[in-house]
């Protein structure tokens, strides 16, 4: 018989060093509070710079380890996988996404598992990439969400991936009820304990994710997702969703985008010191500090210390950022 506390899995936060580093705090900006993210091609031999992203690719799984090699030599510890499918492959239900042949995250997963087995593997667990309106869950008729069709299809994606050897599942949808499905449905097939769910818990409606929608081919076909993501404005809102996915058996919060939302990380963290926080520093972001470098506006590795140090200020003790590669050569001086 399933206890009133099912939801409570504690082994899932530290089975791996990195997750253990991540419970502890502080504002030292290190190797153990980057992520990585990178977008995996479903074209096995991409390598295509996103125009919009400088210096980040959509890689195909033929490129991954020599992507990837020169960065864990110095220091990388965790990165974020984003798949990239053709528009030819996507469909209204994003049926897709869990196909072993189609999805070639899930052979991502792999291969970086076998080179690299101390990495940790995070997927980003969310349907907009595989569905042909771009939207990030099933759709009824009128064009709204079909909330129980959505977040079981996102817990199939999350055991999919689970059993390709992921190590954390990070759902982005910010479907009431999600994490509650996915911590279910990895109970059910006796992995719970050997997978962390890092939800997206504060993510809001944000214009700065306008770069990542090109280089993931998400952009939503028609309306926006107000309806799902956060009003920026909606502090109280934001912390009764961190509240939900708590209750919900989330192993890592994160707040999403980053410097707009400093207050929320700090409030987060204040009231929940006992959980891991990730912060998103989103492609908007990378690209506005990139860019300002590039016209001399700022010194791109002042600048970029003074931001990463302010999260770590706020309360962030995870840093997801396409700055990442940057970063670990600047602290190997």
């Amino acid at each position: 018989m399933m206890s009133s506390n099912a939801n409570i899995s504690l082994h899932s936060g530290y089975f791996h060093e990195t997750l253990r580093a991540w419970q502890s705090s502080g504002t030292v900006v290190n190797s153990n509070a980057l992520i990585y993210p990178l977008f995996i091609s479903s074209k096995d031999s991409d390598r295509e710079e996103v125009l919009t992203l400088p210096g980040q690719y959509r890689i195909g799984i033929h490129h991954l380890v020599s992507h990837v090699d020169p960065l864990i030599s110095i220091g990388l510890k965790t990165v974020l996988l984003f798949g990239v499918m053709d528009d030819e492959l996507k469909d209204s239900n994003a049926s897709k996404s869990t196909s072993v042949e189609k999805n070639k995250v899930i052979s991502a997963i792999k291969i970086l598992k076998e080179k690299f087995p101390d990495l940790l593997v995070a997927c980003d667990i969310c349907l907009c990439t595989f569905t042909d309106h771009g939207h990030c869950g099933i759709l009824k008729e009128d064009q709204s969400i079909e909330i129980e069709q959505t977040i079981q299809k996102l817990a199939e994606l999350a055991l999919v991936y689970a059993k390709a050897g992921c190590d954390i599942v990070a759902p982005s949808d910010m479907m009431d009820g999600r994490v509650a499905c996915i911590a279910e449905i990895l109970r059910k097939n006796g992995i719970r304990n050997k997978v962390s769910i890092l939800s997206y818990s504060a993510k809001f409606a944000s214009c700065f994710y306008g770069p990542f929608r090109d280089a993931a081919s998400s952009a939503p076909s028609f309306g926006n997702r107000k309806c799902y993501q956060l009003p920026p404005g909606a502090k109280g809102l934001a912390m009764r969703a961190v509240e939900r996915d708590i209750k919900e058996g989330a192993d890592i919060l994160m707040v999403k985008p980053g410097m707009p939302y400093l207050d929320l990380l700090q409030q987060i963290k204040s009231q929940h010191p006992e959980y891991p926080l990730a912060v998103y520093q989103v492609s908007g972001e990378y690209a506005m500090i990139y860019h300002a470098s590039k016209q001399g506006v700022l010194d791109l590795e002042r600048g970029l210390m003074e931001v990463l140090t302010s999260f770590r200020r706020a309360g962030a003790d995870i840093i997801i950022t396409y700055f990442t590669p940057k970063i670990l050569e600047m602290l190997q001086r």
